[in-house]
């Protein structure tokens, strides 16, 4: 089982929809699923990447951030959601 598709449609950003860091446009912080496994955020600037642990997108900015800098082909499995 993974993310749910009507999710999927909803899910943004958290980093690129909230405060300062709001980016510009009407839909700001699309994300695209990959691997099954991971939601990428489709802002060029942005390149955060959200792990799904267990079928549940963990979608905190600071879990996006640890995985900034990490191509997208080298993205691990995610794990469970509590190691």
């Amino acid at each position: 089982m993974t993310v749910a598709a009507d999710l999927l449609e909803i899910l943004r950003c958290p980093y690129c929809v909230s405060g300062e860091t709001r980016k510009a446009g009407d839909d700001p912080g699309q994300l695209e699923l990959v691997n099954d496994a991971w939601l990428v955020c489709q802002e060029p600037d942005c390149d955060r990447k959200y792990p799904i642990k267990e079928d549940i997108p963990v979608m905190l900015i600071d879990e996006g951030d640890k995985w900034a800098n990490t191509a997208v082909e080298d993205l691990p499995e995610p794990g469970k959601l509590v190691e």
